[in-house]
């Protein structure tokens, strides 16, 4: 079941990244009075109550002049739309209603997703309490009284955001069918890969309204299976700036992250793995995601009978956190080995729903202590007493010690390594879990 992602939209100074910083519960960017200072933090996961959702920020307003701020504003705003589940539009009460507020509104009511107001800066609901009444000719609902910096009202705005997120998680949680996202860096040939795709299977192929207009959901069925490819290709509004173009393109690449079962990584053959392959990757395996990585336009490469394990040994190291990921060499114009692509996505998705039963996991464990000897501090050793599957999609794997703090990334990755060896787990992260509990308990 994906995550909402959830969007805030805002003229410059009003309070976005202060916002935004308190509701992810950190100061994730450096937020100064100066408007448009904060570019660098684009989305965050955040809980309420019981509830996950991703946060994003649309950013990108310079405001060089009231043009270009009310047309950046429409950018930003059309992102949200695009992107997400539901709109927190914010307003400044201190400044009061102005035009391109009323403008954006417009915008943001028309596209029919649910928009919350919310009116920031109301650090005394007796001196700017009337204040907030203004805002009801937006005519996008109650306006809800918050202050960012004090973080007064956004439990309230929280209740608000998270009343739209249950009928989306559950129409999510019906649809069975693998959800597979194409991601990569713009060019690398991800709707050239679908496009042949569809072509070599000859399916009735019917677009789905998907969570963005750029993120589309085409269905395609192969031997009898029927699988949901979401296609974040195409940006549709050009930007001035290079960086806000990898801003939106990481941003839509979140949103279809969320929603797909198994990732697939395609990365230009004659470019190589650049930085922005690797911030996709990361998203991908920070969510537990099956990752296949695909390198695209293979035929176009000079070749020896060495080039595919240098060109293997290149990709493994600079994407040395994902080495599980499984890796094909394709060309989306002579579709070779495109049909190879299915077989993969079917072998991640059975490795995602694998459970192995306890018995043998401690034993897998028993032997990996034999074998090297848990780490200890100041006399104190690790000891580890129990190992159990608690989920799937990620496999999940909580592992009962007696001092977690003794409990080395090292010897976690070793014991990822023992379980790796018996049972693969190929194209999916595993998860652990450390648990404390006394000797005494054994």
């Amino acid at each position: 079941m994906s995550k909402p992602i959830v969007a805030i939209v805002g003229r410059p100074n009003v309070g976005k990244s202060t916002l935004f910083n308190a509701l992810a519960g950190g100061t994730i960017s450096i937020v100064k009075d100066t408007p448009g200072v904060t570019r660098d933090r684009i989305y965050a996961d955040c809980t309420w109550l019981d509830m996950n959702f991703t946060l994003i920020d649309t950013g990108g307003i310079e405001p060089d002049s009231k043009d270009i701020i009310l047309s950046q504003m429409r950018e930003q705003a059309q992102i949200a739309i695009d992107t997400a589940d539901v709109i927190i539009l914010i307003v400044d009460v201190r400044q009061g209603l102005v035009d391109s507020d009323s403008k954006v509104a417009d915008m943001l009511r028309r596209s029919k997703k649910p928009v919350i107001l919310a009116v920031n800066k109301v650090d005394s609901f007796q001196k700017f309490g009337n204040d907030v009444y203004e805002f009801y000719n937006l005519g996008i609902g109650e306006p809800i009284p918050v202050s960012a910096a004090s973080r007064l009202g956004l439990g309230e705005l929280l209740d608000q955001v998270a009343g739209h997120f249950r009928a989306e998680q559950l129409e999510e949680a019906e649809d069975d069918r693998p959800r597979v996202a194409v991601v990569g860096k713009p060019n690398a040939g991800k709707s050239s890969i679908i496009n042949k795709l569809i072509g070599a299977n000859r399916v009735i192929v019917s677009d789905i309204a998907g969570t963005t207009r750029d993120a589309v959901d085409t269905e395609v069925v192969h031997d009898g299976t029927e699988y949901v490819f979401i296609d974040t290709a195409g940006l549709r509004r050009k930007s001035k700036i290079k960086e806000d173009l990898e801003r939106y393109s990481i941003i839509r690449t979140v949103s279809a992250v969320e929603r797909a079962d198994v990732v697939v990584l395609v990365i230009d053959a004659a470019e190589g793995v650049t930085e922005q392959d690797a911030k996709i990757a990361g998203i991908a395996h920070d969510r537990g995601k099956g990752i296949i990585i695909a390198v695209n336009k293979w035929d176009a490469v000079e070749k020896t009978d060495k080039t595919i394990y240098e060109y293997t040994k290149k990709i493994k190291d600079t994407l040395s956190f994902i080495q599980y990921a499984e890796m094909l060499f394709i060309s989306a114009v002579t579709g070779q080995r495109l049909p190879k692509l299915f077989e993969l996505i079917d072998v991640v998705r059975q490795n995602q729903n694998m459970r192995v039963a306890t018995g043998v996991l401690n034993e897998i464990m028993a032997e990996a202590v034999a074998l090297q000897q848990p780490p200890s501090d100041k006399g104190k050793r690790l000891k580890l007493f129990y190992m159990t599957q608690v989920a799937v999609k990620p496999p999940t794997f909580v592992v009962f010690v007696n001092d977690k703090e003794l409990m080395h990334f090292s010897y976690v990755r070793y014991l990822e390594n023992k379980i790796r060896d018996t049972f693969g787990f190929k194209g999916t992260a595993l998860k652990f879990l450390i648990r404390e509990r006394s000797g005494k308990e054994q």
